[in-house]
């Protein structure tokens, strides 16, 4: 059984991530989103909030599940889930240079765990979590950039705020 991780924010998931965990889940057995802390950004939702947005958007999806990686390196999370692979997204040049990076750091830490770059379809190439929730903000019709569950829950987030 081959298991990949797809670590991420995913705040919140948009089409772009759920393009890249369709085209994963046909290419492994079993693929493990990962709600990743990163402590240069400053999540509008919840671990939980969001582990139920990928479940969500990823329901059709068998072989998908959601998990919580709360301040843990996902090379270690995938060493402990027996994957044998992480994978990521990139959408430009730049996106190359960091996640290059990473999968040396990775390699480093456990060469068993492979790092797979996937390149973004060319619809979702401008799409990140800053633009939609800033757009939010500015009552902007998110229809192309997330589902609709999605945008009721950004709109209700930032009306507690």
């Amino acid at each position: 059984m081959k298991r990949i991780i797809y670590p991420g924010t995913f705040d919140p998931m948009h089409y772009g991530h759920i393009d890249i965990a369709r085209r994963a889940s046909r290419l492994f057995d079993e693929v493990y989103i990962c709600v990743s802390d990163n402590q240069h950004k400053n999540p509008l939702f919840s671990h939980q909030e969001r582990m139920e947005m990928i479940e969500e958007c990823t329901s059709d999806l068998d072989n998908v599940s959601a998990y919580s990686n709360p301040n843990n390196l996902v090379v270690k999370f995938a060493q402990k889930n027996e994957a044998v692979a992480i994978i990521r997204g990139l959408r430009h040049v730049s996106d190359f240079e960091l996640e290059f990076q990473m999968a040396n750091v990775n390699h480093g830490i456990n060469p068993d765990i492979s790092t797979i770059l996937m390149v973004s379809n060319e619809k979702f190439l401008h799409l990140n979590s800053s633009i939609i929730r800033e757009l939010a903000e500015y009552n902007t019709d998110l229809s192309q950039f997330v589902p609709k569950s999605i945008e009721k829950r950004l709109i209700n987030k930032l009306k507690e705020k």
